[in-house]
């Protein structure tokens, strides 16, 4: 029966008839759906979220990867459609899952928008269908999670329905590396899933990377992000090591960068931002302890990370008080960057509204400069800071403020006019010096 099921499945998939659900219209799922719809298979998205549905109703992008010309153009040939009626997932040849995978507030993984899912899919599942998680998770997630509840549907994964997990590696704001330009780690629960999966991606993207089973393709996600996560922190590290002897962070990296071989160079910040890079490492911290192993390293890094917004403050605190004499609560701050990366509006886990969050607690009056995020979308932390509005470029200068924080370097901002302002600057990216200006009143930090 199994190999019934996948050799029409495998032939749906070659002649380009197979149907494709992707359930989670994020930076993940978006993209993905546009992909496949581009690559010739007809797909549906899938979201709760009305909001997003009449943005795609009216032909409209809410995310930067994707363009709303192209939503219109595959709408229009019939290859891209979407919908908030999950009863159509029994229509499906390909289901593919992009939900949030967040924590808890005790750093404990939070599978709640995986599991309703699958839930969702299993009251609708047919026979023969590939369902895929590309939301980040710890290792094991594919086959002790998802697998029994699909199972529910009474099909039996590996012979009437196929189980795979294939990581994303979204990057927003990347020019160069887009949905089928970045290589996708395949794998399934088994050969035959493994063989949907390669089949499937094949179409999607132009580089496919099958591994040997679906733990370790979440390991190798977990892994990436580690990796980011770990060495970020020990630049940060770095950063306040060298701040108190008087040695430049930034000129130290430019230079161990001139080594050809053995260093890579990574960059300090105010924070981590993103979804994935300050979340996955605590999965395989979670993970381990039911081995009765430590992660000492990973939960170091991770508080090195999260204690930076304070030492940002603080560096910000003795800068205001040698300029003024002004305390944090007499002072009125222009945080420039609010979004988590540099030219991009993804206000996920970003630490620039950490950053508001301390300074508004410290009694300061705070605006922000972004032109990528006009006002602060609901988070699901942070309520009171929902529907902040930025400040104009143009009334900056009437503003009067104290004193300017760097957290996100975007292109677009006019540094040398912030410069022009005589003011007080805390850089936190390094953003004057790279482009030139005068450094007299600017703190790197």
């Amino acid at each position: 029966m199994a190999e019934s099921h996948l050799g029409e499945l495998l032939v749906r998939l070659e002649n380009r008839s197979a149907r494709v659900g992707v359930i989670g219209l994020g930076y993940v799922g978006l993209p993905l759906a546009v992909t496949c719809a581009d690559r010739g298979l007809v797909t549906t998205g899938f979201d709760i979220d009305p909001g997003k549905m009449a943005l795609l109703d009216a032909h409209q992008s809410y995310i930067e990867a994707v363009s709303s010309a192209d939503i219109a153009r595959l709408y229009a040939v019939g290859k891209l459609g979407w919908t908030t009626d999950f009863a159509a997932l029994s229509d499906m040849d390909v289901i593919v899952i992009c939900v949030p995978t967040p924590l808890s507030k005790t750093r404990d993984p939070d599978l709640g928008y995986v599991v309703r899912t699958c839930e969702s899919i299993a009251a609708h599942l047919s026979a023969g269908t590939l369902v895929v998680l590309e939301s980040t998770t710890y290792p094991g997630t594919t086959v002790e999670v998802m697998k029994p509840i699909l199972e529910t549907s009474g099909l039996k994964a590996g012979e009437e329905i196929f189980l795979g997990f294939s990581p994303e590696r979204e990057d927003p704001g990347n020019a160069t590396y887009r949905t089928a330009t970045i290589p996708k780690i395949v794998a399934g629960d088994g050969e035959a899933a493994g063989q949907a999966m390669t089949a499937f991606y094949q179409i999607a993207v132009d580089r496919v990377v099958p591994v040997s089973t679906t733990q370790t393709a979440e390991a190798v996600k977990i892994t990436e992000n580690i990796f980011r996560a770990v060495n970020i922190a020990l630049v940060n590290e770095l950063k306040v090591i060298y701040d108190a002897m008087g040695i430049d962070i930034w000129e130290v990296i430019d230079g161990a960068a001139t080594k050809p071989f053995g260093f890579m160079p990574f960059y300090p910040g105010p924070g981590l931002g993103g979804h994935c890079i300050p979340i996955d490492p605590f999965y395989l911290t979670w993970k381990a302890r039911e081995y009765e192993l430590s992660t000492k390293f990973i939960e170091l890094a991770g508080e090195i990370n999260s204690n930076m917004p304070l030492f940002v403050v603080n560096r910000l605190r003795e800068t205001l008080d040698r300029a003024s004499g002004k305390g944090l609560s007499r002072s009125r701050i222009l945080i420039v960057g609010i979004a988590y990366k540099k030219n991009v509006s993804d206000m996920r886990e970003s630490p620039s509204v950490r950053l508001m969050e301390l300074l508004v607690e410290a009694g300061a009056k705070v605006d922000y400069l972004d032109p990528h995020v006009p006002a602060i979308p609901p988070m699901r932390d942070y309520p009171d800071l929902v529907g902040r509005q930025a400040i104009a470029p143009e009334e900056v200068v009437a503003a009067g403020f104290d004193a300017i924080l760097i957290s996100t370097d975007h292109d677009a901002v006019d540094y040398a006019a912030l410069v022009a302002l005589g003011l007080p600057i805390v850089d936190t990216r390094n953003a004057i010096q790279k482009r030139g200006l005068p450094m007299d009143r600017v703190v790197k930090s």
